[in-house]
């Protein structure tokens, strides 16, 4: 007598999970970060220039004490700040009256470049309690985030939402899981066979 183990469809489901890519928080620890404010690195000022326009101030070296209101770059026309934490925290800062910011474009790319221990895997909201409409927040690449605030509605003058940037990390599947995923579609695919034959025995 033959005996046919059928895995669960959930059962089979969960094995298959456990190697999908998920994401942790990351480390920024030693970054150096490259911002631009609509596609031009002359909008975007860095902390290690001291905010001035020179060349190459869209370039700073994140803040390795993560000081309060210590922002890594401002924008060139001083709307938004940016504050980058070592673990992968990021708070957008509005420096003037909602009622004094002009409808337009309000696009920023900042890029790890080489100096990620870690691949970028998700860029999410955090506390939005200073906002009334969402930013648009994208993962460009593994060392690359964008952040859309055009359409962005602000509470008040110096108003805030947070971030936070997670690592890319692949799951360990448990031992056996991988075995167990094939042997639970072996199982389906024999009883399907089994069903569906006249006369099978049931």
């Amino acid at each position: 007598m033959k005996t046919t183990i059928i895995l669960e469809p959930l059962v089979l489901a969960a094995a298959l999970t456990a190697t999908q890519v998920g994401a942790a928080p990351i480390s920024l620890q030693g970054s150096t970060i490259t911002g631009t404010y609509n596609d031009s690195a002359d909008g975007m000022l860095g902390l290690d220039h001291l905010f001035e326009a020179v060349p190459g101030s869209n370039t700073t070296a994140i803040d390795p004490d993560d000081q309060l209101f210590n922002n890594e770059f401002l924008t060139g026309d001083y709307r938004f700040a940016f504050d980058f934490t070592t673990t992968g925290q990021l708070v957008v800062t509005l420096n003037l009256d909602p009622a004094d910011l002009p409808a337009g474009d309000y696009r920023m790319r900042f890029d790890f470049g080489t100096s990620l221990s870690q691949r970028i895997g998700s860029f999410t909201l955090l506390d939005t309690s200073g906002i009334g409409s969402l930013p648009a927040l994208s993962v460009v690449n593994d060392h690359t985030i964008a952040i859309d605030l055009s359409s962005v509605t602000w509470n008040s003058e110096y108003s805030q939402f947070s971030t936070q940037i997670g690592a890319a990390t692949a799951a360990v599947p448990e031992p056996g899981s991988i075995g167990l995923a094939l042997a639970g579609m072996a199982g389906l695919a024999l009883t399907r066979r089994r069903s569906g034959t006249p006369g099978a025995q049931r």
